[in-house]
Formats: structure tokens, sequence, C-alpha cells
């Protein structure tokens, strides 16, 4: 599934739809950290969680930055995964 979004993101809403459809991982792509975080915590109260989440500065010199996602059910997470991804606060890739 693709989806084209704006830069509010796509809203919790969207966000739960997709988490029903149960897809094994979600990629999502966002350009304003804000939406990131709001749509994230719908994901995670649908059942998923990030596994990896990488920013990336393709604009330099603004305070735009592109965020990559990983989402994967929470189930599918090991015990060692999520207890890396709880106490990784500097690193901007999770695993």
């Amino acid at each position: 599934m693709y989806k084209r979004q704006p830069r509010t993101g796509a809203g919790p809403g969207l966000a739960r739809a997709i988490a029903a459809l149960a897809p094994r991982a979600i990629a999502y792509l966002a350009c304003d950290p804000a939406a990131l975080a709001r749509d994230l915590a719908a994901f995670a109260e649908s059942g998923y969680a990030v596994q990896r989440l990488r920013a990336f500065d393709a604009f330099p010199m603004t305070h735009h930055v592109e965020c990559l996602a990983l989402l994967v059910p929470k189930h599918l997470l090991s015990a060692e995964t999520e207890s890396a991804r709880i106490d990784s606060t500097t690193e901007t890739e999770i695993s």
C-alpha cells in the first residue's frame, strides 16, 4: 500500500484503518516529526511498535527532517528487541 500524505500526516483514523488490515510491516515516511509522533501513537494503540526509525536531513539548513519508521506487530518483537527499543536514546536507528 502506498499513500502520499500531506505534511499533516495520515491522521489517527487512517493509521488505525491501516493497522486493521494487519500487515506484517508498515513503512511510514513522514516529513513532520510532530505528525509522526501522533500517528505512531495511533499505530501503537492498534498493536504496532516501531522496530526501526531513521531521520534524514534532506533539506539542510532548514527545520525539515524526513523520518522513516518501520512498524511491526508488537507480538513479533522479541524481548531483546523490545529492550533495545526502550533503552536506546541516542541512536536514530532502533534495532
